[in-house]
């Protein structure tokens, strides 16, 4: 039905008559003159309608915004001084000799492909029509880039010999740290599927089964609290591989993150560097450091000294640390924006911000009191700069001025070092204590083999024991998640039995792993890489939802669809389920 599509065309088709189908994207009538702009996913080419053919300027007088049609004509240079350089298709028309209207359209419920100087519509109005909302061109750029990225992705992990292996969708629950989607079995009246948070054991298995390398493009599910980086359904580039280390799995997802990259047009190198876990809490009070921006936490506790306040030198003698950043410029912020940076200290649970400015005139501020001369002086306060400290336990003033250092960057409006900032975060605790409960939990999942330096202590004090898992960290942001597994079906078993777990949780819950490794499993590890995030990243997007083409809300819901609905009384009659009022 097509020759061309409308944004290919160029002046090296003028002479030649084409066949187009497209949207109008917008119609001018100037009397005995009509031009439409018609769209299709490749862009826009203007089309002109004359007095020479006057039924075919009766029908594109009357197109609507948003028909669909069918044009056939001459593609002519655009006379000189009417040409559009801001199209692509700006310096050819085409002249129509034949209009069909293949698909009327209605008054549009939103505004369509929006140009400059165009408000987009809210954003949930703009879910709820999202086949409107995805004509503009913003969204088509970002699924074109989506798809381009997968298929880059998918072939350089074939080029290194991973093969792409499917893994069930319909599982049973596992412990990922979110709540499972269940899905009721119809043939097993009251039992449950759960969709996979990942194919973590799955993978497993298949190494077990000497597959040696795989990955998936996965689709996986959590059932948790929503923000504008997560989704309840998600895509991960999912990898494992046998007979490797950390170093091989780190060489893999750079080769992987460096063509993602380029495929979007930069240029990144290899390796990235590493830091501990540690490392980055205590400098920058985060395991996804922003490494774009300096303003590095300091630990201040060895400074106090006589002359400083009260609380400070009771901090320090009940063990208590005292952290601060030191602030190039933050002299120039306002008392309303160090109020502010206190609420944000505060939301991760700090007492408060201590703070104090140095101009010519002096150290001042509140906590200039409590800083005393000497602890300034021996701080470099130099003029200009400001200081913002916590006091406290580290679990708490870390992640607190971790926030604050991020916020201190947004307000002073500090300039990036580099354009492109990857880290690779190491060395993380196997083991944390639940907030709410104080038991002890795996960091990441139990499934993770301990440091070969710390593994003695998983018995005495597993705390301090490091685990061997790693994540990849873009401009503050994590990239994905990945580890070396245990493999010994003994030491896996102890990793359970600290967790707390029975002998007949494990048998239920990760019987089938047992039995797996006990068969011989070689050393593996892997990755899963967030491919939404990834995309979301390199298309320049602010949330997730703007490279997804039919995105949930930050309810969980479909509004396009209409999803979730109360289900029909015969089908949960069929299930054997009743709803709880």
């Amino acid at each position: 039905m097509r020759t061309h599509r409308c944004g290919e065309l160029r002046k090296v088709h003028v002479g030649q008559e084409v066949k187009l189908g497209g949207w109008v994207h917008r119609r001018r009538d100037l009397g005995g003159l009509v031009f439409v702009d018609l769209r299709d996913r490749d862009g826009i080419a203007q089309v002109a309608f004359g007095p020479d053919a006057p039924e075919v300027l009766a029908v594109a007088a009357s197109l609507t915004p948003e028909t669909v049609v069918s044009v056939r004509g001459l593609v002519a240079a655009r006379p000189v001084g009417q040409a559009n350089p801001e199209m692509p298709t700006g310096e050819i028309e085409v002249r129509a000799t034949a209009v069909e209207v293949l698909g009327p359209a209605a008054t549009p419920a939103i505004p369509v492909a929006r140009g400059k100087g165009e408000e987009l519509a809210a954003e949930e109005l703009r879910l709820r029509h999202r086949h409107l909302d995805l004509r503009r061109p913003e969204l088509f750029r970002n699924l074109e880039l989506r798809h381009r990225l997968l298929q880059r992705a998918r072939a350089e992990l074939a080029a290194l010999g991973f093969l792409e292996i499917e893994t069930p969708i319909l599982t049973k629950p596992t412990p990922e740290g979110a709540r499972d989607y269940l899905v009721p079995s119809r043939v097993h009246p009251g039992e449950f599927y759960a969709l996979p948070q990942s194919p973590q054991i799955y993978k497993q298995l298949l190494m077990v089964a000497g597959f040696d390398r795989y990955f998936q493009i996965a689709r996986c599910f959590r059932d948790e609290d929503l923000r504008a980086d997560r989704q309840p359904e998600f895509t991960q580039i999912d990898v494992e591989a046998s007979f490797i280390g950390v170093e091989d799995v780190y060489a893999v997802t750079e080769a992987v993150l460096v063509a993602l990259w380029r495929e979007a047009g930069h240029e990144v190198t290899a390796p990235f560097p590493r830091m501990p876990y540690r490392d980055a809490m205590e400098r920058y009070g985060s395991d996804k450091p922003d490494l774009r921006i300096g303003l590095e936490i300091r630990d201040i506790t060895g400074l106090i000294g006589p002359e400083s306040g009260e609380f400070l030198r009771a901090a320090a003698q009940r063990g208590e640390r005292v952290r601060a950043i030191v602030a190039p410029g933050g002299a120039a912020l306002s008392r309303k924006d160090f109020d502010q940076l206190t609420e944000d200290a505060k939301t991760m649970r700090a007492a408060g911000l201590l703070w104090a400015k140095r101009s010519p005139d002096g150290v001042t501020g509140p906590g200039a009191k409590a800083l005393g001369p000497t602890m300034a002086s021996a701080l470099g306060l130099a003029d200009g700069e400001a200081v913002l400290g916590c006091v406290g336990a580290d679990a708490v003033v870390l992640p607190a001025l971790g926030r604050v250092r991020l916020e201190l960057a947004r307000r002073l409006k500090l300039p990036p070092a580099t354009r492109h900032a990857f880290v690779w975060i190491e060395q993380f605790p196997m083991f944390e204590r639940d907030p709410e409960t104080g038991v002890l939990v795996p960091m990441h999942h139990p499934f993770t083999a301990p440091h070969p330096d710390d593994r003695a202590f998983l018995a005495s004090d597993p705390e301090r024991v490091r685990s061997m898992h790693y994540d990849p960290v873009y401009n503050g942001v994590e990239l994905g998640s990945g580890s070396i597994r245990i493999v010994d079906p003994a030491l896996q078993q102890q990793v359970f039995d600290r967790l707390g777990l029975t002998p007949e949780e494990v048998q239920q819950r990760f019987g089938f792993l047992l039995e797996g490794l006990r068969a011989g499993a070689p050393p593996h590890g892997g990755i899963a890489l967030g491919f939404d995030r990834i995309a979301m990243l390199l298309a320049g997007a602010e949330s997730l939802r703007d490279v997804i083409a039919f995105p949930k809300t930050t309810a969980a819901r479909a509004l396009f669809e209409g999803a979730p609905v109360p289900a029909r009384k015969e089908d949960l009659d069929v299930l054997r389920l009743g709803v709880a009022k």
